[in-house]
């Protein structure tokens, strides 16, 4: 079967094409890029979009197994494939968590079954994420692991942290990060500061990511260890990447679209669609994140998408869980709010979504080269229109940015030849 994408503005990063062309896919590969290609079995004309390699979260929650309640494997593959996404990461804290061959083969063999896009387990770091004992990472790397990490916590003991580490070190698995030293939080909920103050709560500080995001990259220095650290939220946390890679240390660094599109100055109200982990930062936090993106310090733009039921999230903000999901309105805050003001080209935004993503896994991904597999994304960066939230695909309808304006919307995607949006 010949697919042909005609009239679109092809951008990717591998070989820096940037360029009105055709692209011709056949049996799930790319087949030919040029201008001359007239004829296929389907045809979709691509005229005033981007073509992009597919985009690649590093960051997601599935819920599956276990709290398939808020979502599970297919409704966020589903979302993936609605966002542009053609390869997802999902992280370990189900139930159980994935510490262990068993529970990475029944992700693998359920997207096998289910999901649209390309799944990717992320194993946690340690045995029930309890923070005590090391995973055999070797024995969840030959099940089909990416990465590991303890995502929704750190592993406060530091000496088994650095004993994950060399062990991920030699193994050649990333380690990623979620930097909060859990004895500042205090039942902290939103950030520390004004609306903390004026909502009569407790605030989470700065520091709480700070501290660890040091440590981590201390213990990556030390180790050798390939550090990618999640959802990175504050000023400082930009300089420590910055000092770091100057430093020679393997650290990468990702930025949720939420922390880039929103501060504390747009909380409206102490609605639990506004809490998250970590927080809605300030706004000198979020124009650190914007700077460090727009000069390459941030390798990543991830979703961090944590869909909860309508029903925990409407609950007071001091009980519901934190979390929004991202997935379907990444693209469109990315377009609005980093692409449109010129903080980054075009050419970042795809660097940031896809092809150095690819490159944190070390995988053959977020490249639309001839010859590599047909995983890509058509999308109108000039379309406006309202996000809303019963247009997603995902069960998690949790966003402070349902009915918002935007621009960015997703023509299609497609994954590996077959058009799955």
């Amino acid at each position: 079967m010949k697919l042909l994408i005609k009239n679109g503005r092809v951008i990717n990063p591998a070989e820096k094409r940037d360029e009105v062309t055709n692209v011709l896919i056949e049996d799930g590969i790319v087949k030919e890029i040029s201008k001359d290609i007239t004829e296929a079995d389907k045809v979709i004309d691509a005229k005033g979009c981007i073509v992009t390699p597919g985009l690649i979260d590093l960051h997601v929650h599935f819920r599956d197994p276990g709290l398939t309640y808020k979502e599970d494997i297919e409704t966020g593959a589903n979302a993936a494939a609605n966002g542009g996404y053609t390869t997802v990461c999902c992280m370990p804290n189900t139930k159980p968590v994935v510490d262990c061959a068993e529970v990475v083969k029944y992700i693998v063999d359920k997207a096998k079954e289910k999901a649209p896009v390309n799944v990717l387990p992320v194993g946690s770091v340690t045995k029930g994420m309890i923070g005590k004992e090391v995973t055999d990472i070797e024995e969840l790397k030959a099940a089909g692991i990416c990465a590991i990490s303890e995502d929704g916590k750190s592993v406060m003991d530091s000496g088994v942290y650095r004993e994950a580490m060399k062990n991920a070190a030699k193994l050649g698995v990333p380690v990623m990060a979620h930097c909060e030293d859990i004895n500042l939080v205090q039942g902290g909920v939103i950030n520390l500061g004004e609306k903390s103050e004026r909502y009569g709560v407790k605030g989470i500080s700065n520091a709480v990511e700070d501290i660890i995001v040091a440590r981590d990259i201390l213990l990556a220095k030390e180790t050798g260890a390939t550090l990618h650290l999640c959802h990175c939220s504050t000023k400082d946390s930009v300089t420590m990447v910055k000092e770091a890679k100057e430093d020679g240390v393997k650290v990468t660094a990702e930025v949720c679209p939420h922390h880039f599109a929103m501060s504390t100055d747009d909380m409206t109200s102490d609605d639990a669609n506004f809490k998250m982990n970590p927080p809605l930062r300030t706004r000198e936090d979020v124009d650190a994140l914007i700077k460090g993106l727009s000069e390459d310090i941030m390798d990543v733009i991830s979703t961090d998408h944590a869909p909860h039921s309508a029903e925990e999230k409407a609950r007071p903000i001091t009980e519901a869980p934190f979390g929004i999901v991202g997935l379907e309105t990444a693209v469109p805050l990315t377009v609005t709010y980093l692409l449109k003001p010129g903080h980054i080209t075009l050419m970042q935004m795809v660097e940031k979504m896809s092809y150095n993503p690819a490159k944190v896994l070390g995988i053959e991904k977020g490249d639309i080269s001839v010859g590599k597999v047909a995983d890509i994304a058509i999308i109108d960066v000039n379309k406006e229109y309202t996000v809303d939230v019963n247009t997603f695909k995902s069960k998690g309808r949790n966003t402070p940015f349902d009915g918002m304006k935007v621009f960015g919307e997703v023509k299609h995607t497609i994954v590996a030849g077959n058009v799955v949006k």
